[in-house]
């Protein structure tokens, strides 16, 4: 199994440097196809001395301003990745989260950096990783590297957990190290039944892991301290959450980790 076609997202108001070299070094060493993609829309209402009102003039005005940015990243885009990756350009006016969903479906990993607020102009991670529907990687702040010799897999004993353990394959059997850890207050038999039995699907793809019980109450920051304490430099997580309301409601490991901005984390739901 490996990664054949990557998408990388391009935030149109942050520097794209580190993210675009970073996911063209994924590329290469995958052997995959490159997609740079960048995404922006207008606010369907503007703020006036009136309140909130339609103005077509500023709208048209911003619509301009956007699409002289996704020029831009282009250029950039194009300029960093190597001619030796395939890879080609695709930009949208649209909220990033919504272009990265409909990109998705021809990619096996979206890589991203962290998003913001701003759904018109940044990516709602959470939304994007619980819809996408694909294994998203969010680069560690300003990361141009990912180097991936050791990597922490997040063990819970669910379908989110196993399906994030099958996405990160191709990470894994590249790695020095592969380390299973699962937080548990309680640490019985069927803890170690469950990871055991991730030890022996793993090597029948051919990567030898090391299983760990982290003892006590599940904690993002406590596994974010452990993955340190292993020097991992990415952490694989099934991500838990569900729709309420129209909003995401997660769990507190996944909502640790959206937050957590300077580690490498590859999420799948």
């Amino acid at each position: 199994m490996s990664y054949k076609t990557i998408v990388v997202n391009l935030a149109v108001d942050a520097d794209p440097a580190p993210i675009v070299k970073l996911a063209a070094e994924l590329a290469q060493r995958f052997d995959a196809h490159l997609v740079g993609l960048a995404a922006a829309d207008v606010p369907p209402l503007v703020a006036t001395g009136e309140g909130l009102v339609y103005e077509g003039e500023v709208m048209q005005i911003q619509r301009l301003e956007i699409e002289k940015r996704l020029a831009e990243l282009r250029d950039i885009f194009e300029k960093l990745v190597p001619a030796s990756i395939s890879s080609e350009w695709t930009q949208y006016i649209s909220g990033p989260t919504r272009a990265l969903g409909l990109v998705a479906r021809s990619a096996d990993l979206i890589v991203t950096a962290d998003g913001g607020e701003d759904v018109f102009r940044a990516v709602d991670i959470g939304s994007l990783v619980l819809g996408a529907g694909r294994p998203v990687l969010v680069a560690a702040a300003n990361a141009e590297h990912l180097l991936g010799k050791t990597v922490l897999v997040a063990w819970k004993d669910g379908r989110e957990a196993r399906r994030a353990l099958s996405d990160s394959l191709p990470f894994l059997a590249k790695a020095n190290q592969v380390v299973v850890a699962t937080m548990e207050a309680d640490s019985g038999g069927d803890v170690r039944n469950s990871l055991a039995d991730v030890a022996v699907y793993l090597e029948q793809h051919g990567i030898m892991a090391r299983t760990e019980v982290i003892a006590g109450d599940a904690d993002g920051d406590r596994l974010v301290a452990f993955a340190r304490s292993i020097h991992a430099d990415l952490i694989v997580s099934g991500a838990y959450g569900h729709s309420r309301l129209r909003e995401w409601a997660f769990g507190g490991v996944t909502r640790s980790l959206i937050g957590q901005g300077d580690i490498n984390r590859l999420l799948s739901n």
